[in-house]
Order: C-alpha cells, then structure tokens, then sequence
C-alpha cells in the first residue's frame, strides 16, 4: 500500500464531504462519524459528479441524476448496473490518508470481465462500453471482451450463428486498421458486444448436444444433409479433438453450406465470417464458434425447395451439360427474369464461359439492382407476405457474392454452387427494381475516397438497430472486396453502397404487418 496525506481531519469534519484531486482524479471523501469513505467523484453510470449526491442512512449515496445508489460501506450497488470505485482511507495524526495504489491486475481483469457479462445479461451499452475501456485503461486486451462473449452466447443461441457473429469478425477488420483512432476501436468493439447481447438475451438457453466421434468429411456432410445436429455436435467435436481448426475445416464447412441454397445464402457467408473470427480471437473462442456454425447448418433453411428456387438441385447436378439457347455473356441477359429463368441462363453459360466471367456478368447485375432498388415496393403498406422485400435482401446478393468468391478461390468444384446461387439472388431481387429511376446522382467520381469515407463513418452510424447497421457494415466492406477483385464493375458497385448507404429504411413495417395478419387470420 501507498498511503497519501490528502487533507486534514478537521477539515473533512467540518465539511463532512469534500473532493479532492489526485493524478487526474476526483476522490469523494465522506465522513460519517467516526467512519471515513472514499470513492470516485464520478458516479459509473454516466460521469455526473456524486459530490452533489445524498447521503442517507450514514453510508448510502444517492446520484440525484438517474437514483444510483451505492452503500459505500460495504462497496455494494443498491440501485443501478455498475460498481463504484471505493479507496481505503483512515485518519492518522489528525490528517486524513488515502491509499491509491492500483488493483492487482490479474485480479481486476477478472473482475471486468465478470462484469461484462452482467452487462451483457442487462443489454447495457453504455456499461459494455465501459467495461470495455476499463479493460484498455487496465493494459490488458480490450478483445478479451469479445472472447468473453463467444462463450457467454454460445449456449443462447437456439439455431446457432447469427448476424452477430459474422459482423464481429468485419467489427474486428476495422478495429485492427492502422488507420483507426482508439475511440474508433472502442465503438467497433461496442458494436460486437452490444449485437452478441442483443441476439443472446432471454431466460431460454440451448445446450449443445453432448457426444464426440472420430472427424469425418463425409460424415459431417452426411450429418448435416440429414438435419442431424447430434450427429454433426458430435463429429465437430471429434475434429477440435484432432486439432483441426476452423481454417482447415472451412472447405467442408462451405460444402455443406453450398449444397443447397441455405439460408438464402448466409450460410456460406457465416461460414466464412466464423473462419475469420476463429482466426482473429484464437483457439479459445474456437470450439464454441464451430458449434455455433454446425448448429446453424443443420437447421438451416432450404430455399431451394420453394418453388421460384426449385431448379437449383437440377441445375446444379447438370451444370456443364450444353444448353440451348445461350443469351450473351452480359449483366443486361439478366434484366426481366425470375429465378428460375436466372438459373437456366447461368447454367447456359457455365457450358461455354470461364466462371469467373460469368461470376462478374451476376455482380454488376447485382450491383445495378441495388442502385435501381424501388423504393415504394420496400416500404408499402400493401402486398403478399412473399413480396415483404427490403434493403437488405439487396445487401444480400453482394455479401453472398464476396463469400462465394472466396469459397471457389478456396475450392474451385464450388463455382457451379455459387454461380446458381447469386443467379437465385439476381433472379429474385429483378422484380423489386424501378427500370425508370436516374441513377446519376448516386454516381461516384472518387472510389477510393468514397469507400475511405463510407469507411470512416461506420464507426457513428446512428442506426437504432443492429441488425440494419450490421449489414450496412458487410455490405460496405463486401463492396470493398469486389471491387478490388472486379475493377471494371467498380462504378456500378460504388454508386449501388451510395445508394444503400443514404437510403430511408424503414425500422419496421407497422401497418403493412397489421394487414397482413388480418388477412392471414380471416383464412383460417
């Protein structure tokens, strides 16, 4: 201990509380008869001065502000969601000593990141945030937060992988940037935690089936063509047990992804955004990361049962096979189409043209049907429950095509899979779009200083939902991606995120969710 004379005892008697100034900090002092307390002037909650609090009962004091209430005997939060810094103190030869000597560190992280996950069971921002920086001020890794929430969420997660995990790994792309300024990395962090609590919160918690067997490929994709969670729980297991890592799992994990059209697509994107984050936090946050994934592949959707996507085994299991007629290889044999009319052309030209051409014909395309989105068939009131289409159905096509880009890199036999893929995207989102919309004031003349700024302003995105910001986040650095890999579809690719990135969105459809319930009851 280093004990520091601050003031004298007659002093602090005569005032019963005072504040005094120490390295940078405020030190509230209160005296309650023959007991002295001390503690940050500042109250956790939001910084306002507890100076001006109440004192009741001899020790409990009260910030007037928001009525957080902290017994500074005991050091306990009566009322609010944060702990109050408290400072030995005693008097000796009439003066009043203080001991400000820093907390064990080991110890304090600890009890950070136990905090954490109280904030984490409030949904508390601010208090995420703050538990976030104290991790930072501490010198240990503000990361730690992050790994701390994997496990947190792992078990809180009925069909696995969500949003909320593939945009960690992009929150973290930003966070590492050379360029980012240190509040910039604490808002990317923020984002992540804030995110993982919002999709984690509730009483419910869903264990992983318990049981491992020997990893096998085929096994696995047999698992996961059955819908067997158990089964696959199990044999991911026995692949974490043989070291095998998210990285040399990712080839089987997007097979099984790709195989049907999953998810409308987010299983391949989950799956590469697990590799990511698997990789960026370590073997430590692994094995719930995989869990998480294998959980959401097996009870994955398959759109490719519906009836517009049905095509898509066949094709697939055809691809290769000429086809007549065969259009041009252009974004324009793409306009007016269905999906599966958008299948039938893609699978014609996988007879006759390299995939990475046909693969740039299916992005500008997209790219053009993000920038001629129209706008008063997302947000009318009227219309099917099939018709409910919004910005970020087309956000889809482009965070799909930068997942699918890389899968094929990773595995060339997955080019077919992901070619009829962003063809179902194409195909689908070609109806939603307005032929008569001026799309030159969304051009851009300076990418690179767009893409910077867009950047840049993720971090104070204002957006009241996670999940809208979370996909302006992917779908920004998607873009990014295509665009280095596809430089002449650049200016369609700049001027669509322009579009998205100013676009009105709705938070929810009230009415037009109202009448569609009616409607939908009155058939019963």
């Amino acid at each position: 201990m280093a004990w520091i004379d601050v003031l004298s005892a007659a002093d602090l008697k005569a005032k019963g509380k005072t504040v005094v100034r120490l390295d940078g900090r405020q030190i509230l002092l209160v005296q309650n008869g023959t007991d002295i307390f001390a503690c940050a002037n500042r109250c956790p909650h939001e910084g306002y001065p507890l100076s001006e609090g109440t004192l009741s009962n001899g020790c409990v004091l009260t910030c007037n502000w928001h009525n957080w209430k902290f017994d500074l005997a005991s050091g306990a939060t009566l009322i609010g969601g944060d702990r109050l810094p408290l400072y030995p103190a005693r008097i000796e030869a009439d003066r009043v000593w203080l001991d400000l000597s820093p907390p064990d560190a080991a110890r304090r992280r600890d009890e950070i990141l136990a905090d954490l996950e109280q904030a984490l069971e409030d949904m508390d921002q601010q208090r995420l945030v703050r538990e976030t920086a104290r991790l930072g001020q501490l010198g240990a890794d503000p990361v730690d937060a992050v790994r701390r929430a994997i496990p947190w969420v792992a078990h809180r997660l009925e069909f696995g992988t969500t949003h909320a995990i593939a945009g960690a790994a992009e929150w973290l792309r930003l966070y590492d940037g050379a360029a980012t300024a240190p509040d910039e990395k604490l808002a990317a962090l923020g984002e992540i935690l804030g995110h993982i609590a919002d999709d984690g919160h509730g009483a419910k918690r869903f264990p992983f089936p318990a049981g491992e067997a020997a990893w096998s490929e085929a096994g696995f994709l047999e698992a996961i063509e059955a819908e067997d969670e158990a089964r696959a729980i199990a044999l991911m297991r026995g692949a974490l047990s043989a070291g095998l890592t998210a990285t040399e799992l990712l080839s089987t994990l997007l097979a099984a992804a790709l195989a049907h059209y999953n998810d409308f697509g987010h299983s391949a994107i989950y799956s590469v955004k697990t590799a990511d984050l698997a990789r960026r936090l370590g073997r430590e946050a692994e094995s719930e990361l995989l869990l998480l994934l294998t959980r959401s592949l097996a009870y994955a959707t398959r759109e490719d049962l519906l009836p517009e996507f049905c095509a898509y085994a066949a094709r697939l299991a055809a691809w290769g096979a000429a086809l007549e007629p065969c259009p041009p290889l252009a974004p324009a044999s793409l306009s007016e189409i269905s999906p599966k009319m958008a299948m039938g052309i893609v699978a014609s030209w996988g007879a006759r043209h390299p995939p990475e051409s046909i693969f740039a014909a299916l992005v500008e395309r997209a790219a053009w049907q993000l920038l001629h989105a129209d706008e008063r068939l997302l947000t009318r009131v009227d219309g099917k429950i099939a018709d409910n289409v919004g910005w970020l159905d087309f956000t889809h096509a482009l965070t799909f095509a930068d997942a699918g880009l890389y899968a094929a890199r990773l595995a060339p036999d997955l080019w077919p899979a992901v070619l009829l893929q962003l063809a179902c995207f194409v195909g689908r989102n070609d109806a939603y779009t307005d032929l008569s919309l001026d799309a030159a004031p969304y051009a851009i003349a300076n990418i690179d200083g767009f893409l910077a700024a867009s950047t840049r302003a993720l971090f104070d995105h204002g957006r009241e939902r996670f999940i809208v910001s979370v996909h302006l986040l992917k779908t920004l650095l998607a873009g990014k991606a295509l665009i280095e890999a596809l430089p002449d579809c650049a200016p369609s690719l700049a001027a669509g995120l322009n579009r998205l990135l100013h676009a009105r969105m709705k938070g929810r459809h009230v009415l037009r969710t109202a009448r569609q319930m009616l409607a939908l009851v009155e058939q019963e």
